[in-house]
């Protein structure tokens, strides 16, 4: 038998107004990342029915669309914020929004070259490497040597949790031939 909607809920969707489940399908952004930009203010807390479920409206989702498109092309969490600032402030001028992009084209060739070198160390010690039944490994025999300055190509272990480069950026080198 089909659950039917608590009416509050089905008065909000008669205005045009999601539950989380329906803003994070429209959005395209998990119900757990919506929590997550509310919870740091990318987005603004949201109404709620009287039962406590959010509600969000039509400028909601766009906001979580300009979000997930922003994180998409690799922004931090901080370049979004301000991106968001200049979203929001329709007097903004434009050599603004130009320099943050600008900045993280530049931060991304960085990430790019340090990428390309990371392929062509491994794929140096792959090509060393027999892969037989022998125990002797280049792969392993590289990595458990005492770092120096032959790594000085690779990138920090410890990058912020907000690090530039995200999962889709990674998706969208690898499309265009940096794998």
């Amino acid at each position: 038998m089909p659950r039917m909607p608590r009416p509050e809920l089905a008065d909000a969707r008669q205005q045009g107004l999601h539950n989380i489940g329906e803003a994070a399908r429209h959005s395209g952004v998990s119900a757990k990342m919506i929590r997550h930009y509310e919870s740091i203010g990318l987005i603004p807390p949201p109404n709620r029915t009287f039962a406590g479920y959010r509600l969000y409206n039509d400028a909601d989702l766009h906001r979580l669309g300009f979000i997930r498109r922003a994180r998409g092309l690799g922004f931090s969490i901080k370049q979004i914020e301000a991106l968001l600032g200049l979203w929001d402030d329709r007097s903004r001028a434009s050599a603004e929004v130009k320099r943050l992009a600008e900045s993280h084209v530049d931060e991304l060739a960085t990430k790019i070259a340090e990428m390309q070198a990371m392929q062509r160390t491994l794929q140096d010690l792959a090509r060393r490497c027999h892969g037989d039944d022998r125990p002797d490994c280049p792969i392993l025999e590289d990595l458990a040597k005492t770092t120096d300055a032959r790594d000085a190509h690779l990138p920090s272990r410890h990058e912020p949790d907000d690090a530039p480069l995200s999962f889709e950026a990674g998706n969208q080198l690898r499309r265009v031939g940096g794998r």
